[in-house]
């Protein structure tokens, strides 16, 4: 053999064509064997699977990736309507929360792949009651509940026995449906440690009035294995139109322990802060909970695209199941965040 042929053969690659023709079997067989397809009879699979070694075949990557972009990007035609109910009293206000917005466009493009049309309905504009019979009209079987303003008693007291329903993070508390959130305590322990990172040792957690358990938890099981020096009592925020009385306190908080960074929930804070005379990152460096919502652009991305995302594939779940009604327990999927550098906490010197 010339070395040209034997140059040749080495660069050969072995295709899923010939494994088809060795077997005596259909090429798209072969094919979804490879991606163990539960279209494929199991011995087949093993068949094709065993040969594709004696033969040597190895996938090609760029191949491959082109067939899960296809796959994956694929848009597939409308089949139904789900309800993205806004029970806000000015709905507008909603989704002029850019992490709220982004579950909206998550949801929104993720419906869109698997066949479903997400749509709006405002119970401002139409009441709970003669929602309830349209979705039944339109056969809309799947319900997202984006948070809530505040506790609504009209979703407390519908009848929720025909749908499949799931709601964003806990501001229905009292409506114990499926839910998907952004995982609150880990991001707020990948937030301390992350500050940690840039060299900061006395750092505080300044919250809202909101009752953020999760985000408080996470805090106080970060701080569980530092020094007891370094240990920070959390600072609670009052009602925001007791602006004087909690600028009194926090100075009073700063003053007594000296933190050289703060983390926070409240968009305010540089400005409270610069109020007292703090210079930002000078004096005291600023993260927060989420990078969305707030001023702040150190700290957590709580990935809402990806949030709005799992909502209707659990969504999706439920109605092929047809886990319709409030469940006797709840399914809680929670989205890890990512950590994000910003000019309010560059590295400690």
């Amino acid at each position: 053999m010339s070395e040209a042929n034997t140059h040749k053969q080495q660069k050969y690659r072995v295709t899923q064509t010939d494994i088809a023709n060795a077997l005596g079997i259909s090429k798209m067989t072969v094919s979804l064997a490879l991606r163990k397809d539960s279209r494929v009879a199991e011995q087949t699979r093993l068949r094709v699977e065993e040969k594709a070694t004696a033969l040597g075949y190895v996938p090609d990557p760029e191949l491959t990736a082109l067939h899960r972009y296809r796959h994956n990007s694929r848009i597939k035609n409308i089949q139904a309507t789900l309800a993205w109910l806004n029970t806000w009293p000015d709905p507008k206000q909603l989704r002029q929360f850019r992490e709220f917005n982004l579950y909206w466009d998550g949801a929104y493009d993720h419906a869109q792949q698997l066949g479903y049309r997400l749509e709006e309905f405002d119970t401002a504009e139409i009441p709970m009651e003669r929602l309830r019979t349209i979705f039944r009209t339109r056969n809309i079987q799947g319900i997202l509940l984006p948070p809530q303003y505040h506790t609504a008693e009209e979703l407390l007291q519908f009848d929720w026995s025909d749908f499949a329903v799931v709601r964003f993070g806990q501001s229905i508390p009292d409506l114990k449906t499926h839910f998907v959130s952004s995982a609150q305590m880990m991001n707020t322990i990948l937030a301390f440690k992350h500050m940690q990172k840039l060299g900061y040792q006395r750092i505080g957690f300044v919250r809202g009035f909101h009752g953020l358990r999760h985000f408080t938890a996470g805090y106080l099981w970060a701080q569980n294995n530092l020094p007891a020096k370094q240990q920070l009592p959390l600072f609670k925020m009052r009602q925001p139109d007791d602006i004087e009385f909690t600028q009194e306190r926090l100075e009073a908080w700063l003053n007594q322990n000296k933190p050289d960074a703060v983390l926070t929930d409240i968009g305010k804070m540089p400005s409270f802060l610069k109020e007292l005379g703090y210079r930002i990152p000078e004096d005291i460096g600023v993260a927060t909970t989420s990078i969305h919502d707030t001023p702040i652009d150190a700290g957590i991305d709580q990935r809402p695209y990806n949030i709005g995302r799992a909502a209707i594939r659990l969504l999706s779940a439920l109605i092929t199941e047809k886990a319709f009604g409030i469940p006797a327990y709840c399914d809680e999927t929670l989205i890890e965040g990512r950590w994000v550098d910003g000019s309010m906490l560059p590295r400690h010197k």
